[in-house]
């Protein structure tokens, strides 16, 4: 076959594959014009997970008629002044969403410029443009997409369900509202149980309150607050404590100059900040904006803009890396809130109110068994005079004269057995009931409100030779003493190896292990680093690298699988993490058989010195496994929990 020359419709059907994946991606082209138009209240509407329909309408500046025939042919766009693609400052730029959209689907545009008599309106279907025609429509576009794919049935059967589909939109439109908070958006539709809606927030609080609004109050409670800048790059946002994860990375929003990014490097700085204190199989929860001058990111890696690459990519990293334990230590021995609401939960029989009887109780007495309580008197009213149950004052005086109390066989004799009992009979108190049964004290010392006061309490109880039980001013607090202990120490083993660096054993006989060119040109470039770890390597020819020195913390070691990881581990995320972890690794066990075991029974003044440690030393919230470390139940909560509020 000879070459010729694509027709039109065929290249904007080929340019749609590449920028419109599903229908997700349509709404998200539509709602980034919106927002590049300058407005302040944007509406979906969407049918069938967008399928059949997708209405955007916004209050922008709109368009005339002249732009509105323009921006329907490929590669016009009014955001690109200088024609240069290394200062972008808008969410689009490329000129090819409206084109692409309407060569697979049915398109209209209805819009109005404040300059203009009245609005104008243009169809596309299928590739076919129709003339721009006036229009009744007020300040604003109007964006209406039917039938997508129509024009390309085979896409049709990649779409998921229109349940799937309709999340994907949910989801983005919450990842662009995060990084707009001072606009509305709304989404609704036939196919939405509950319709969103994210008012627009003012103010200097405006971006937690979108926050809350998209991710709820609880990542709220358990958020620090991230602010740095360093070499022109600002980093601003919220990052989640460790206790409060989620089992993917769903939650981890990223922003790079207002532009919603899904980019592998950002994804691994999280997973490295939080290496220390996150088990592997748990994603931490942030929001993050990075400002930076649009020179120094390129945005035009992906045809959705999804993927960004960055002049100095280490840079970014390291910044957000260190921020982020920065953070971490400063949040000191905070726990995540949402362990206590957890508690209260299983604590609170099938989900029950406490304020309401549960089955089987209905108040008056025992259902499950056979006992049923003795016949309420005919009519409305009852005298209390009459109850058996009333106050008999006289009971007191007898038990305390050493009268002689009654019993089950007294009642058996009496003439009243089987009906109600004799008021003395009634109110006479069980035979040693005034002593306590047990010492119910958790600690035969008094409180310490100096030692109350503080962030963890004053330890009353040990229960279970585990768990200590604390009071504090305004709750309780549980803690695990073997994972807070188990965190102490693995602190100090790596104060000690920070202070002393890690010691290195030398080989009697080198390590040669074999690698590409290129993966022993990176580990030479990396020796210095590896050195510091304990790792001495140097060229050992062409594809080669000897192995002269291994961390003594390793013991016997694998040390070509290490080597080989090392090389991976550079040549993927530009950092050799594997080393690290592995000394992170031996460390954390070392600290797990080192610290106080489960079972072993503590004196008061050994709780409490564990609990002002614990205060003192950062990320004692979590255990060096990403479990929490101590939870804290408030006294409102508890009272909540018995139905006393």
């Amino acid at each position: 076959m000879s070459v010729r020359q694509l027709s039109e419709t065929v290249i904007n059907r080929i340019a749609a594959g590449e920028v419109i994946e599903r229908p997700a991606s349509v709404v998200k082209e539509l709602v980034e014009n919106a927002l590049d138009a300058g407005a302040s209240r944007i509406e979906v509407v969407t049918a069938a997970g967008g399928k059949t329909l997708m209405r955007v309408t916004d209050d922008g500046k709109g368009m005339t008629a002249h732009d509105l025939a323009l921006a329907v042919e490929r590669h016009c766009t009014s955001k690109l002044a200088e024609d240069d693609l290394m200062d972008i400052r808008t969410l689009g730029f490329r000129g090819e969403a409206l084109p692409s959209i309407g060569a697979v689907a049915r398109l209209t545009i209805a819009t109005r410029n404040a300059e203009e008599p009245h609005g104008w309106e243009i169809t596309v279907d299928g590739g076919a443009k129709g003339e721009v025609a006036p229009s009744a429509l007020n300040r604003g576009t109007r964006v209406e997409v039917r039938d997508l794919f129509f024009a390309t049935p085979a896409r049709l059967k990649f779409l998921k369900t229109d349940r799937a589909e309709s999340t994907a939109i949910s989801d983005m439109i919450k990842r662009i509202a995060l990084a707009h908070p001072h606009v509305r958006f709304s989404l609704s539709g036939p196919d939405r149980r509950q319709p969103l809606d994210f008012p627009a927030a003012t103010g200097p609080d405006a971006r937690m309150a979108r926050i809350a609004q998209v991710l709820g109050d609880d990542f709220v409670d358990n958020a620090m607050a991230i602010e740095a800048e360093r070499e022109g790059v600002r980093l601003v946002g919220f990052a989640g404590l460790p206790t409060f994860h989620r089992a993917n990375a769903l939650q981890q929003f990223f922003f790079v100059n207002g532009r919603p990014v899904r980019d592998k490097m950002l994804l691994g700085a999280i997973r490295g900040a939080y290496a220390d204190v996150l088990a592997r199989d748990r994603s931490a929860v942030v929001v993050l904006d990075i400002d930076l001058d649009p020179h120094q990111v390129d945005v035009n890696v992906h045809p959705a803009k999804a993927d960004v690459r960055f002049r100095d990519g280490q840079l970014v990293r390291g910044l957000l890396v260190g921020s982020i334990k920065r953070a971490l230590v400063e949040a000191g021995h905070r726990a995540s809130s949402t362990g206590a609401k957890e508690a209260l939960d299983f604590a609170r029989p099938n989900g029950l109110d406490p304020r309401r009887p549960a089955s089987g109780y209905a108040g008056g007495g025992y259902t499950g068994g056979s006992y049923s309580p003795p016949p309420r008197p005919s009519g409305d009213a009852q005298d209390w005079r009459t109850s058996a149950f009333r106050p008999f004052e006289g009971a007191a005086s007898t038990a305390d004269a050493g009268g002689e109390h009654i019993t089950a066989t007294a009642f058996e004799g009496s003439a009243n057995y089987g009906g109600p009992p004799h008021p003395a009979q009634a109110q006479v108190p069980l035979a040693g009931f005034e002593a306590p049964s047990a010492d119910a004290r958790a600690d035969a010392e008094p409180v310490d409100e100096a030692m109350q006061a503080r962030p963890l309490g004053a330890a009353r109880a040990q229960v279970h030779a585990n768990y200590i039980v604390a009071q504090t001013e305004d709750g309780l607090v549980i803690v695990d003493q073997h994972a807070a202990h188990e965190r102490l120490v693995y602190e100090r083993l790596k104060e000690a190896l920070a202070a002393k660096g890690v010691a290195s054993q030398m080989l009697l006989i080198p390590e040669v292990v074999e690698l590409a060119q290129d993966d022993v040109d990176r580990l030479m470039e990396r020796a210095d680093e590896l050195a510091e770890c304990g790792l001495v390597l140097e060229s050992f020819g062409p594809g080669a690298v000897a192995v002269r020195e291994t961390p003594a913390l390793l013991g016997d070691t694998d040390i070509r699988g290490l080597v080989r990881d090392l090389a991976d581990d550079i040549a993927d995320l530009n950092e050799a993490t594997r080393l690290r972890e592995k000394l992170d690794h031996v460390a954390a066990t070392m600290a797990c058989h080192g610290s106080v075991r489960s079972g072993r029974r503590l004196r008061p003044q050994e709780m409490n010195a564990l609990l002002r440690e614990m205060e003192a030393t950062p990320l004692s919230g979590q255990c060096n496994h990403g479990r929490p470390t101590w939870i804290e139940l408030k006294l409102n909560d508890i009272e909540k929990l018995f139905g006393r509020r």
